[in-house]
């Protein structure tokens, strides 16, 4: 019974890490630094061991009593599977195997069994190796992977759904399915579709929101978006996404955009629209995005005539608004930035998860190297490396879906987003590596913006930072150590959801809550003991928060930009249609 017991804790256990995700899959972004070198090198790269597998078979091989343990518990296991006694049973949120087909036919009972109790015994030997934390990293994740691939929902000949799907359609599934493989593998990125290309169109069904550009330049648009309420807060709020994906992430369909909801809530809000570079802009680095975060604020100042403004700035795009107000702090202009806010941005790479455990010196000057020759990194290759971070939801979910059932993928916006990447320019990957490899901004002066040396614990301008506490990619401890390293007053949000779910997080979710706290000591677990749960979005904080930094009210503006910035195109402009 002890050891029965064991087994299904650790099948918990295990099964609790696969599925501690956002329901609907679309916890699809990743940490910087593995995206930039896997983006270059190529995701499979991951998937050699190297020195890690050598010091796994060598630590494994010095503790022979822990193999015949684990050994003696999947033998057990397999013995009660074999006789029909095993109690091990999927999670209950692994949709795999909710078929009731899974648990009518014994043999495929089994055969579910077999595999969680391998699973088990695979896991447990990477725990009993006691590796150090990179390399448990590492191999923690090949043998999650190849557990994952090996379950039985993914072959044709198990799986109680396709087999009745052949059935009804005399294999008309494996044909369609096949003609689906051949497009999806035929270009990058060299998965299965998540969405078909034309489930959405940017700017009729997607990225609605009413605007106006009001400067274009060679790096970026600028989106003034139309006010909905007859006054507004005085300082205008100005985001900055990411330099690595579309900004319309921030404003998907309407009841779900965070720029929709912000400006229905009397904000003046405008977005940076990043240019979809190519090789001719190979130069582009740090400083000439930085620049565009400057030059953006001085045009806001000039359209409302206002000496002040907000940021809001997300992932990769977070990192370099923080560096320029560690560059405005150095040259006395900070005062010109009212609030600051973060989401999903991780400053401190140190043990960021999995992307700190395979980044080395000798991987990001291969990687760098790469698209160098290139001139750039190509955002196909970018969406490739997002799909083999959550194999299970993003792979053979679709492998299924697509491929054995000949089905079309669901129509599903935060997807669609994804599948619609940025190509980033050879001097920026080389700049962000570069920053993740030596944890540059931890370290006051280590790098430079605009050039100023970079020293966050100046910033000392209030700000909002947001995580997901399900974040598998930017984890949230990693996400809340920007509280310590920014010099002012910081209000720390943990949202129930993921890496984007976390973000596209609109009011009137039964399930949406989040949790905080009247200060941030030093250890994130300490946080959490302390923490509220706030039932609700995070938006509706946030806007209160806002609000009382980017007030009084005055007169929504008659007109879209000024005599100096005429709006050029209605909203969302043309870089975003770039591919």
């Amino acid at each position: 019974m002890a050891t029965l017991t064991h087994n299904l804790t650790e099948a918990n256990k295990a099964q609790q890490r696969v599925h501690e995700v956002d329901d609907d899959g679309t916890d699809v972004a990743a940490p910087l630094d593995l995206l930039l070198t896997d983006a270059a090198l190529g995701p499979l790269r991951r998937f050699v061991p190297g020195v890690s597998g050598v010091r796994f078979a060598a630590n494994l091989a010095r503790r022979p009593r822990r193999i015949a343990g684990r050994s003696g518990h999947l033998i057990g296991d397999l013995a009660r599977i074999g006789l029909g006694r095993s109690e091990l049973a999927p999670h209950e949120k692994d949709r795999r195997f909710s078929d009731e087909g899974w648990n009518q036919n014994p043999v495929l009972t089994r055969a579910v069994q077999t595999y969680l109790a391998v699973g088990i015994a695979a896991r447990g030997l990477v725990e009993d190796a006691d590796l150090d934390w990179g390399d448990d990293q590492r191999m923690g994740f090949i043998i999650d992977n190849l557990v994952e691939a090996s379950a039985p929902s993914n072959n044709p000949l198990l799986n109680p759904l396709v087999l009745k799907k052949i059935v009804e359609t005399g294999g008309e599934n494996l044909l369609d399915g096949g003609r689906r493989l051949v497009r999806d593998f035929a270009t990058a990125p060299r998965v299965p579709a998540m969405v078909e290309p034309d489930a959405f169109e940017v700017g009729t069904d997607i990225a609605v929101t009413p605007g106006e550009v009001v400067l274009r330049t060679d790096i970026f648009e600028l989106i003034q978006y139309t006010p909905q309420t007859p006054k507004v807060r005085r300082v205008p709020l100005l985001i900055v996404p990411p330099t690595i994906n579309k900004y319309y992430v921030i404003d998907l369909a309407e009841e779900r955009s965070l720029v929709e909801h912000l400006v229905r809530s009397g904000q003046q809000v405008f977005v940076v629209s990043w240019r979809n570079p190519d090789a001719r802009h190979a130069d582009w680095g740090l400083d000439t995005y930085g620049q565009a975060v400057i030059e953006s604020m001085d045009a806001l100042k000039k359209i409302c005539r206002e000496d002040k403004v907000a940021l809001f700035a997300l992932c990769s795009g977070g990192m370099l608004a923080s560096m320029v107000l560690a560059h405005l702090a150095e040259v006395g202009d900070l005062d010109r930035v009212a609030a600051f806010s973060l989401a999903v941005t991780v400053l401190d790479q140190n043990r960021a998860g999995l992307p700190s455990a395979l980044l080395s010196r000798k991987v990001a000057a291969v990687a760098t190297a790469a698209s160098k020759k290139k001139g750039y990194l190509d955002g196909r290759v970018l969406a490739e490396v997002f799909a083999w971070l959550r194999p299970n939801d993003l792979i053979w979910n679709y492998w299924v879906n697509n491929y054995l059932l000949g089905m079309s993928p669901r129509a599903f916006d935060i997807l669609f987003w994804n599948a619609d990447p940025v190509r980033m320019t050879a001097a920026m990957h080389r700049a962000l590596i570069d920053l993740a490899v030596t944890n540059a901004l931890t370290k006051p002066g280590a790098s430079r913006m605009l050039g100023s040396p970079v020293d966050l614990a100046k910033v000392d301008t209030d700000t909002y930072v947001v995580a997901g506490i399900a974040d598998h990619l930017c984890k949230w401890e990693s996400c809340y150590r920007t509280t310590q390293l920014l010099g002012g007053e910081s209000r720390f949000i943990l949202s129930t959801s993921g890496h984007i779910a976390s973000m596209v997080n609109p009011p009137g979710n039964e399930k949406a809550s989040f949790q905080t706290a009247t200060s941030n000591p030093s250890d994130p677990e300490q946080f959490l003991e302390s923490a509220e749960t706030v039932k609700g979005s995070w938006w509706t904080d946030y806007v209160d928060w806002l609000s009382a930094r980017t007030g009084p009210e005055r007169n929504k503006p008659r007109r879209m930009g000024s005599a100096a910035f005429q709006p050029i195109t209605a909203a969302p402009g043309t870089y975003v249609h770039d591919r």
